[in-house]
């Protein structure tokens, strides 16, 4: 089983001497699974422990605090992701103040050289660390050779053009989120190489949905991105009741299709908070403080203010019955969808 550790001090003995994929891995999409399958095959030509290293809070957090939520993979999230990837350690250094100045000098010394006992480095092609954003590939390749560990750097990954067989955009959490704002959850899937989802657990809510026959499960959005306001056909996972992030087994989670509006809900409540509110189809039961992954699989229509709750309700059926004929039309798996 993966395990999860904050800071690089006192790391345990087994997990050293390993290879380590650093990157901040938000979406953990095509690119950075590039990386990570890289240090993979690394590790288990060696018989040595998969690290994968990345940083909590994300850096923009710390560097641009008043920036809009635009996070993939959240903490919680990111952990899931990591945990299908047969890696060893997910360790998630506590990014602060103190950490960002640390320079890329010491990063090395300090984290890679003396915590980790690092026997060979992957990174992408883009990645940059300490303090400045001084440390690049070819600092570290001159540490590697100087402080007696490999280091590879990964090219930048594109995705084919199915039609044509030619190259398109590289693998990137920002045209990932471009897609997510845009409505266009399926692009976004083909880029991470799994469906997008939200990770929360049920709140309680003013129980509306129950009201006109459309019971719903409430989830709040907090550190995520907010994709295009809307309606949208989804598939869920009811996981238990755990707070350790330790859920990898998506062949052992049962998928229940759903249809969900995300946004403010304007004919009720305008303008108040941001939720993602979810209808399982076919579903009676308590779904109160139990964790849900939602996959967003197809944007429906955007959100939008009706003259009452009749004329809500009646649209509220058509979407279900639209979001039933999406997914039954959709063949791919729940938690991957090709490329």
């Amino acid at each position: 089983m993966m395990r999860v550790l904050r800071h690089y001090q006192d790391v345990p003995e087994d997990l050293q001497g390993g290879v380590v994929a650093i990157g901040n891995f938000d979406g953990v999409h095509r690119g950075h699974r590039a990386v990570i399958g890289e240090a993979g095959q690394f590790a288990r030509a060696t018989g040595v422990p998969l690290t994968v290293m990345s940083f909590e809070p994300h850096p923009r957090v710390l560097f641009q605090p008043d920036q809009a939520p635009f996070r993939l993979t959240p903490f919680r999230a990111k952990a899931i992701q990591m945990a299908g990837l047969d890696v060893d350690l997910f360790l998630a250094l506590h990014f602060d103040a103190e950490f960002a100045a640390k320079t890329a000098e010491d990063f090395v010394q300090n984290v890679l050289v003396d915590g980790l006992k690092a026997r060979h480095v992957v990174t992408g092609y883009d990645f940059v660390f300490g303090k400045g954003r001084a440390g690049d590939a070819g600092l570290l390749r001159r540490s590697a050779g100087e402080a007696g560990f490999g280091f590879t750097q990964v090219p930048a990954l594109r995705q084919d053009d199915g039609e044509s067989g030619e190259k398109g955009d590289i693998y990137s959490s920002t045209t990932i989120r471009q897609h997510l704002q845009e409505g266009r959850p399926g692009e976004a899937a083909r880029q991470l190489g799994h469906w997008w989802e939200v990770d929360a657990r049920v709140q309680h809510g003013d129980k509306r949905g129950r009201q006109i026959g459309f019971p719903t499960a409430n989830l709040a959005l907090d550190e995520y991105i907010r994709p295009a306001f809307g309606v949208y056909a989804v598939r869920v996972a009811i996981l238990a009741d755990t707070e350790d992030g330790q859920q990898s087994g998506d062949q052992q989670l049962e998928w229940r299709g759903g249809v969900a509006n995300l946004g403010k809900r304007p004919t009720i409540r305008d303008g108040e908070q941001e939720l993602l509110e979810v209808h399982l189809l076919d579903f009676e039961g308590d779904l109160y403080g139990l964790q849900l992954r939602v996959s967003m699989i197809e944007y429906i229509r955007p959100e939008q203010k009706f003259d009452g709750l009749d004329a809500l309700t009646e649209q509220i059926g058509k979407d279900r019955d639209q979001a039933r004929e999406i997914l039954a039309a959709n063949h791919h798996a729940p938690d991957f969808i090709s490329g």
